[in-house]
């Protein structure tokens, strides 16, 4: 699974072998190797990874990042940004597009919004002034 998700994530920014290897301050024959299943990259080098593409190292070594559509648009501009793991005390980190695409930075507040019989949650960006508006 990591050597298919690490080309997947190469190829979903269109980087060349070469490119992503410099981003990762490895060489070009560690990258075709890691695609290849030839070897695998260090724990730390999976960290880097991960934290880069806002996944967990769980994800990136155990998850077919192919199939959960990853960053994908609709047609009525709705988006399936993957999935994410809630850590022990709750929390989950945004995937970077989402952040960006809702323009979401650090200190921003979230509602967060369920339905049961639909077994979905919802986040959305609020300010305090919304709270506060008669």
């Amino acid at each position: 699974m990591l050597a298919s998700n690490i080309k997947f994530l190469r190829k979903s920014e269109n980087l060349s072998q070469e490119e992503f290897a410099e981003r990762f301050g490895v060489s070009r024959q560690s990258v075709a190797k890691w695609e290849n299943g030839e070897s695998t990259p260090d724990i730390f080098k999976c960290c880097e990874i991960a934290e880069h593409y806002n996944i967990s190292v769980d994800v990136l070594v155990n998850m077919p990042l192919e199939e959960q559509n990853v960053n994908k648009e609709t047609s009525d501009g709705k988006y399936i940004f993957g999935m994410v793991k809630i850590g022990e005390r709750g929390q989950i980190v945004i995937p970077k597009y989402a952040r960006e695409v809702f323009n979401l930075s650090a200190g921003d507040r979230l509602m967060v919004m369920g339905d049961t019989d639909k077994g979905g949650i919802a986040l959305a960006k609020v300010s305090l002034g919304d709270f506060f508006k008669r």
